[in-house]
């Protein structure tokens, strides 16, 4: 993965699509919202000192509307600078979402069903939300930062070159170093902290365990040493982490100190002692003020960096992950070029099915294959793989649906080598519906139109009477509009009866179905069945092909064969 190493998160930005208008305009939004405190600050010391001298009250009247102005505005550009910000970071996790999916279903399909279910979901969800967490917490607020220095900078040089000087260096401290040593923390946790909190776990989970064994063995006292020097490398890791963190906080409040008081001395040694109003000094008392009480708003903007940096860090890491996925659905592959219509028969002789070598499902070095079979799955058939757990069954379901390459052996579809087919037409006319399918944060009938964005609630009230569902659906507070996510997750029963109603709404002849009815009591998931393999049943069309991978066949089905399933190696395959 050389593409993954070069600049990550440059590339995974990419993905968010975002608007540099939008992005422009949240930057301007922080400008005015922290320009607005600047000028709070800025205004408040003149007037302080100004008062000081006691002028007139309506010498003061336009300062004191100015400041309140300045009050309100600043809360009013935050919030205005919190709707543009979030709206870009939304609309951009959105099109990296779409985009993502996009070069999913688009690349190699091996790419998506050669990891686990739970990463594949945390690189859509999480690692995305990620990316878009750096658009709020890093992009937005570096630019914001960079453009308040400047201003800050430049105000002050106005006044004294000198104290502009020292504020500019309390500023790179603040606003660079700061947030150097808080990435520095937070990688220092990530990588060695991570490391030796493992295996301290490891040497204490061994101690304890094999400490009969280990006793015997006369090794018990090596293993507890082992432990306790593996706890005490994590404790100066976590110390190391803890010292980065420390220095991290402490920038800021020093930079500001350090500022604060530079210019307080630079002031009083161009004014003198004299601070009476009538003093002859160089610098007035106002810009006295203004030199001492304008550093402490400059570096608002700097305040949130070290946060940025910590974004910065964890998305890099998600950006990598999402890249690895992208670049294995983009590594080149032969796609076919041959229409097929769905019409004829899926033909297997001698099909081996397994996982590359390598893959994060095939677990190991070496690929692991089933052994040798030949079917034909021609239209209305009904046939039914069995086999132990891990002999393959799903494997080869990928392989029929032209999901996975055959390992050997050959693949025919309508007399066409399944390789050469359009891959859009191998999804129309063969569809491979996955034990665990996922459920989305949607209602019933959305659930449902997954397979099929036309499904009508007509017919999506059939299908759900047809696989048992109809009293559930009638008993939830909305009905098929209802979300079946969060409080009201649906049982291991039901989310397999919602999955096999989605497959029933497929329009391709060829329905490959893996363990449709695990989680159901054996009664049901023998009825269910039965009705699968049954072509009068209606619960299937009878023109329509089915393969049902299962563990438990019913007695009394109209399976036309059943096939065991074996691997040709003795080892454990993603089932």
């Amino acid at each position: 993965m050389a593409r993954v190493e070069r600049a990550p998160l440059r590339r995974a930005l990419a993905l968010l699509d975002l608007e540099r208008g939008a992005v422009v305009r949240s930057v301007l939004a922080g400008v005015a919202t922290l320009g607005s405190a600047l000028a709070l600050a800025a205004l408040s010391a003149w007037l302080i000192m100004r008062a000081w001298e006691m002028p007139p009250v309506l010498d003061l009247t336009v300062a004191v509307t100015a400041v309140r102005a300045l009050g309100i505005s600043r809360g009013l550009f935050r919030y205005l600078e919190r709707l543009s910000t979030h709206d870009t970071a939304l609309r951009g996790t959105t099109a990296a979402r779409a985009n993502l999916y996009r070069r999913l279903a688009d690349g190699d399909p091996a790419a998506a069903l050669g990891i686990r279910r739970g990463d594949l979901l945390a690189r859509t969800g999480a690692d995305v939300d990620e990316l878009g967490d750096v658009v709020v917490r890093a992009v937005i607020p570096i630019a914001v930062a960079a453009v308040m220095a400047v201003l800050a900078v430049g105000g002050i040089a106005l006044i004294s070159p000198v104290v502009a000087l020292i504020l500019a260096v309390a500023l790179v401290l603040s606003g660079v170093v700061a947030p150097w040593m808080s990435a520095r923390a937070a990688q220092v946790a990530d990588d060695a902290g991570v490391r030796s909190r493992a295996a301290y776990s490891d040497a204490a989970t061994t101690a304890l365990d094999h400490a009969a064994e280990l006793r015997v063995a006369g090794r018990l006292g090596d293993a507890v040493a082992l432990a306790g020097r593996a706890q005490a490398q994590a404790t100066r890791d976590r110390d190391r982490g803890a010292t980065w963190s420390a220095l991290a906080a402490a920038a800021t409040p020093l930079a500001i100190g350090a500022s604060v008081i530079g210019a307080l001395l630079v002031g009083l040694g161009l004014y003198g002692t004299d601070l009476s109003p009538t003093g002859s000094g160089a610098m007035s008392p106002m810009a006295l003020g203004i030199l001492v009480l304008l550093p402490l708003s400059a570096f608002e903007a700097t305040a949130v960096l070290p946060d940025a940096a910590r974004t910065l860090g964890r998305a890099r890491g998600s950006a990598r992950r999402i890249l690895a996925l992208l670049d294995d659905a983009d590594r080149p592959r032969s796609v076919g070029h041959e229409p097929w219509d769905g019409h004829g028969t899926l033909e297997a002789r001698g099909l081996r099915s397994g996982w590359p070598a390598g893959s994060e499902t095939a677990g190991t070095a070496e690929p692991r294959t089933t052994d040798p079979l030949d079917l034909d799955v021609a239209p209305g058939s009904r046939i039914v793989l069995t086999g132990p757990s891990g002999a393959g069954k799903t494997t080869v379901l990928m392989t029929l649906a032209g999901l996975l390459p055959p390992v050997a052996g050959t693949l025919t579809a309508g007399g066409r080598d399944v390789a050469t087919i359009v891959p859009d037409d191998m999804r129309r006319a063969v569809a491979f519906f996955a034990e665990d399918a996922h459920l989305f944060d949607t209602s019933v009938l959305e659930n449902l139109r997954v397979v099929r964005g036309d499904v009508t609630t007509h017919e999506a009230r059939e299908v759900l009477r047809r696989v048992g569902l109809a009293d559930w659906v009638d008993a939830l507070p909305d009905g098929l509009d209802t979300t079946i996510s969060g409080a009201r997750a649906v049982s291991g029963g039901q989310r397999r009866r919602l999955l096999l109603a989605r497959a029933l709404l497929s329009r391709a002849p060829i329905l490959l179905l893996d363990e449709p009815t695990e989680h159901l009591d054996a009664a049901d998931g023998a009825d269910v069945l039965r009705r699968l393999l049954a072509r009068d049943a209606g619960l299937v069309g009878p023109e329509r092909a089915v393969v049902v991978v299962t563990h438990q066949l019913p007695p009394g089905t109209d399976a036309d064969r059943v096939i065991e399933v074996r691997p040709a190696v003795a080892a454990h395959s993603a089932e």
